[in-house]
């Protein structure tokens, strides 16, 4: 195992470079260094010299991929490419393009960030099984029927009708939670509710219909027809039986996303207004922060390619007929 470990770890290094080369293209393809520099400036009428100023501050006066006019090695490494990206695979992120320290902001945002995720990943879990059980006990029945049609109806409905139907009934009709906003301590519990019961709410649909075709594929396999035969009820064989199996894509399918609870919700925090990692990264596309979104997007691909590994290392340990070479 610990051979399949270092040789998937040594397979990210390229995946990892890919997607900030990718990036960085993406990103210099909409926007020059001198566009971010007016920007940033927030001037109308932006003098060539500040704008110089602010390339030459913060290290965008460098060609961007190749420089042409150095000698040897330099001609890859005094580019803005290298100078910003080599230090990401040490984790240091330097500082933002407002000149904010990017590390410091990731280890403030990432706690609201899980203290909504956490909660969700958790509570959606529970609720999501639970009536998965109940759809395969009655199944081929009515309530199996009109349950698959309400997980569809769920599943079609925009995630911003759950957000903003939730802030209007909730909040603004009921005024039992603040709409939006964020406080420290115990007292971010009211700003945190309604955000985690939207969100439950919100993945009802997609979970429960895919736990559902892994129970029903269960049921349908030969030593659940060997365990009705011996008399067992199907409550027990549902629970004993049924769940304990299906546990291992369940199992599988959680541990992947583990790691990208740390990434928080893009919409649900720009929403309710979280000082998450998600609103953080949306700010910085709005104001076009190249740093903080080069920095994020290669956080995501690391956590990604760790729940990847996860993933693979879990399903070996709840299946021993699984080895890894």
């Amino acid at each position: 195992m610990m051979a399949y470990i270092v040789r998937r770890a040594i397979y990210s290094i390229p995946i990892l470079i890919g997607v900030n080369v990718l990036t960085f293209l993406l990103f210099f393809v909409v926007n020059s260094p001198d566009d971010m520099a007016r920007m940033n400036l927030g001037l109308k009428r932006v003098t060539p010299e500040a704008i110089e100023n602010w390339k030459q501050e913060r290290g965008y006066h460098l060609p961007l991929l190749y420089n042409a006019s150095a000698q040897g090695t330099a001609r890859l490494t005094e580019t803005v490419f290298f100078q910003k990206s080599v230090k990401l695979f040490r984790f240091e992120f330097g500082s933002s393009d407002s000149g904010r320290d990017i590390g410091y902001d990731i280890s403030q945002r990432m706690w609201p960030s899980l203290a909504i995720a956490v909660p969700v990943l958790i509570v959606g879990l529970l609720v999501n099984i639970s009536y998965a059980l109940l759809i395969a006990f009655f199944r081929a029945t009515y309530i199996d029927f009109w349950s698959v049609v309400l997980c569809v109806v769920m599943m079609s409905i925009s995630g911003l009708f759950y957000i903003i139907g939730g802030q209007y009934l909730i909040s603004k009709l009921l005024h039992l939670v603040p709409i939006s906003g964020y406080d420290t301590g115990l007292n971010s519990i009211k700003f945190l509710i309604l955000p985690a019961i939207i969100g439950v709410i919100g993945g009802i649909g997609s979970g429960t219909r895919w736990y559902r075709t892994l129970f029903l594929e269960e049921i349908n396999k030969d030593y659940v027809r060997t365990a009705r035969a011996k008399g067992l009820s199907e409550t027990r064989v549902l629970f004993r039986h049924v769940l304990k199996n299906a546990l291992i894509p369940i199992l599988t399918g959680v541990v992947v996303i583990l790691p990208l609870l740390f990434m928080g919700s893009l919409i649900t925090e720009s929403f309710f207004g979280i000082p998450g990692l998600g609103s953080y990264t949306i700010d910085a596309i709005n104001s076009q922060d190249f740093a903080i979104v080069r920095s994020m997007v290669f956080l995501g691909s690391v956590l990604y390619i760790l729940g990847l590994l996860m993933t693979d290392i879990s399903y070996t340990l709840v299946d021993p007929r699984v080895r890894l070479s």
